[in-house]
Protein backbone atom coordinates (compact mmCIF):
# COMPACT_ATOMS: atom_id res chain seq x y z
CA UNK A 1 0.00 0.00 0.00
CA UNK A 2 1.31 3.36 -1.03
CA UNK A 3 0.21 6.07 1.62
CA UNK A 4 1.33 9.65 1.04
CA UNK A 5 0.49 13.29 -0.26
CA UNK A 6 0.62 14.34 -3.72
CA UNK A 7 1.31 17.83 -4.81
CA UNK A 8 1.57 17.73 -8.54
CA UNK A 9 -0.54 16.84 -11.61
CA UNK A 10 2.61 14.95 -12.69
CA UNK A 11 2.71 13.13 -9.66
CA UNK A 12 -0.76 11.83 -9.31
CA UNK A 13 -0.74 10.98 -12.86
CA UNK A 14 2.59 8.83 -12.74
CA UNK A 15 0.68 7.19 -9.66
CA UNK A 16 -2.31 6.63 -11.75
CA UNK A 17 -0.40 4.78 -14.69
CA UNK A 18 2.11 3.52 -12.43
CA UNK A 19 -0.45 1.30 -10.51
CA UNK A 20 -3.22 -1.23 -10.71
CA UNK A 21 -5.58 0.31 -8.43
CA UNK A 22 -5.22 3.97 -6.88
CA UNK A 23 -7.76 5.95 -4.50
CA UNK A 24 -7.37 9.72 -4.34
CA UNK A 25 -8.37 11.52 -1.16
CA UNK A 26 -9.24 14.85 -2.50
CA UNK A 27 -9.50 16.86 1.48
CA UNK A 28 -8.70 20.11 3.20
CA UNK A 29 -7.90 20.85 6.90
CA UNK A 30 -11.56 22.87 7.33
CA UNK A 31 -13.55 19.78 6.32
CA UNK A 32 -15.04 17.98 9.36
CA UNK A 33 -15.97 15.14 7.55
CA UNK A 34 -12.58 15.15 5.70
CA UNK A 35 -10.85 14.59 9.09
CA UNK A 36 -13.18 12.29 10.68
CA UNK A 37 -13.26 10.07 7.27
CA UNK A 38 -9.50 9.87 6.74
CA UNK A 39 -8.55 7.35 9.14
CA UNK A 40 -11.32 5.12 8.49
CA UNK A 41 -10.45 5.02 4.72
CA UNK A 42 -6.64 4.38 6.05
CA UNK A 43 -7.82 1.51 7.89
CA UNK A 44 -9.94 0.08 5.41
CA UNK A 45 -7.31 0.06 2.70
CA UNK A 46 -4.34 -1.14 5.19
CA UNK A 47 -7.15 -4.18 6.30
CA UNK A 48 -9.01 -4.86 3.10
CA UNK A 49 -7.30 -4.02 0.18
CA UNK A 50 -3.23 -3.66 0.66
CA UNK A 51 -1.97 -3.75 -2.81
CA UNK A 52 -4.52 -0.61 -3.21
CA UNK A 53 -2.77 3.10 -3.79
CA UNK A 54 -4.21 5.53 -1.70
CA UNK A 55 -2.47 9.15 -2.06
CA UNK A 56 -4.04 12.16 -0.19
CA UNK A 57 -4.51 15.30 -1.98
CA UNK A 58 -4.86 19.10 -0.24
CA UNK A 59 -7.39 20.65 -2.34
CA UNK A 60 -6.92 24.07 -0.52
CA UNK A 61 -3.23 23.83 -1.49
CA UNK A 62 -3.25 22.80 -4.64
CA UNK A 63 -6.56 23.82 -6.05
CA UNK A 64 -5.28 23.20 -9.97
CA UNK A 65 -4.72 19.63 -8.46
CA UNK A 66 -8.26 19.38 -7.77
CA UNK A 67 -9.24 20.54 -10.71
CA UNK A 68 -7.63 18.81 -12.98
CA UNK A 69 -9.87 15.90 -11.72
CA UNK A 70 -12.99 18.21 -11.42
CA UNK A 71 -12.73 17.61 -7.58
CA UNK A 72 -14.63 20.97 -6.18
CA UNK A 73 -16.18 19.91 -3.00
CA UNK A 74 -14.06 17.20 -0.20
CA UNK A 75 -13.87 15.05 0.52
CA UNK A 76 -14.01 13.27 -2.78
CA UNK A 77 -12.59 9.87 -3.41
CA UNK A 78 -11.69 9.16 -6.75
CA UNK A 79 -10.94 5.43 -7.18
CA UNK A 80 -8.63 4.53 -10.33
CA UNK A 81 -8.16 0.30 -12.09
CA UNK A 82 -5.42 0.04 -14.08
CA UNK A 83 -5.55 3.43 -15.23
CA UNK A 84 -9.20 4.35 -15.89
CA UNK A 85 -11.48 5.91 -13.32
CA UNK A 86 -13.86 3.44 -11.40
CA UNK A 87 -16.29 5.30 -9.66
CA UNK A 88 -16.15 8.98 -7.55
CA UNK A 89 -17.63 9.43 -3.96
CA UNK A 90 -18.34 13.04 -2.83
CA UNK A 91 -19.32 14.59 0.52
CA UNK A 92 -21.33 11.74 2.57
CA UNK A 93 -19.26 8.39 2.32
CA UNK A 94 -20.13 5.17 3.89
CA UNK A 95 -16.95 2.88 4.71
CA UNK A 96 -19.36 -0.56 4.35
CA UNK A 97 -20.39 0.96 0.62
CA UNK A 98 -16.77 2.02 -0.46
CA UNK A 99 -15.59 -1.29 0.78
CA UNK A 100 -18.23 -2.99 -1.49
CA UNK A 101 -17.71 -0.47 -4.67
CA UNK A 102 -13.86 -1.74 -4.19
CA UNK A 103 -14.29 -5.26 -3.56
CA UNK A 104 -15.52 -6.68 -6.88
CA UNK A 105 -12.94 -5.28 -9.30
CA UNK A 106 -9.89 -5.32 -6.67
CA UNK A 107 -10.74 -8.93 -6.18
CA UNK A 108 -11.06 -9.49 -10.29
CA UNK A 109 -7.30 -7.71 -10.25
CA UNK A 110 -5.37 -8.89 -7.32
CA UNK A 111 -7.15 -12.40 -6.31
Amino acid sequence: MLNNELSSIEAAASLIAGQAAVLLYFYNDNCAPCISLRPKVKQLVAEDFPELALAFINSALYPELAASYSSFTNPTLILFFEGREYRRESKYISIPQLAETIGKPYGMIFE
